[in-house]
């Protein structure tokens, strides 16, 4: 079982803090949920951890199995096993989005695969998410709708196969029928050797994939923790009923 742990970790942007002491740990063979209302500092964590270069670690550190891995580049983090999956996908003119996805396997494994077998890999893993194969020879997320750009943003954990992958929003702005496609690829994405952070408003997608352990994030830290029932509480009531300062589950 491998652990990512942030201990104390504070995050700025732009000289102001929006992170402010998250302490929270993720283990391999679980699924987690962030939920928290918008300005809660969870897209910035996500992006932090990464190693996203606007996003400032004050303080803290981030730990993979013990080393500190919290200065380390993007690259490198994702050739330690992170993934990460934007709320709002970049769209690259010129590369195709099979071209993009060979040179990201061949840079976080090191091992270089036929183009025919990563052709076969890729079909397979495109038909399991309902994605159209015509789709890997456009440019990477050039013309897509919302839905296939969240759809391929699945593909790409489902492709690199991550230790630890975090979720940024994946839900936002999918009608049902994409949410439970895009759902469906991540619960085939869970497994013993890796761990899954889904970080999200509501709890729509968590009726199809089922966390071991919903973190609330408000004003930048944590502020209550609790089981798939705390998902449901917050559907109901939103985020008014809760604490202000950290507490136990």
């Amino acid at each position: 079982m491998s652990r990512l742990e942030l201990k104390d970790v504070h995050v700025s942007v732009d000289n102001k803090e929006i992170v402010k002491g998250i302490t929270l740990t993720l283990e391999t063979g679980k699924a987690y949920a962030l939920m928290g209302p918008n300005g809660s500092g969870k897209s910035s964590l996500a992006h932090a951890v990464m190693g996203h270069p606007k996003y400032t670690i004050t303080q803290g550190k981030i730990l993979l199995d013990g080393e500190d891995i919290t200065s380390l580049s993007p690259d490198q983090k994702a050739k330690k096993g992170l993934f990460l999956s934007f709320q709002y996908p970049a769209e690259i003119s010129g590369v195709s989005f099979s071209n993009f996805l060979k040179a990201a396997l061949h840079a976080v494994n090191g091992k270089t695969t036929s183009v025919v077998e990563f052709h076969h890999l890729l079909k397979e893993k495109m038909k399991e998410l309902g994605m159209d194969s015509s789709l890997s020879r456009r440019s990477v997320n050039e013309g897509f709708s919302g839905g296939e750009k969240k759809r391929a943003e699945i593909l790409q954990m489902s492709v690199l196969q991550p230790r630890f992958a975090i979720l940024d929003e994946t839900d936002s702005g999918l009608d049902v029928s994409a949410l439970k496609m895009v759902a469906d690829g991540i619960s085939r994405m869970k497994d013993p050797s890796r761990s899954m952070l889904l970080i999200t408003h509501y709890q729509r997608i968590l009726e199809y994939v089922t966390p071991d352990e919903v973190f609330v994030m408000h004003d930048g830290k944590i502020v209550k923790t609790g089981g798939k029932e705390l998902a449901l509480q917050i559907e109901k009531q939103g985020y008014d009923f809760l604490p202000q300062k950290e507490v136990a589950a």
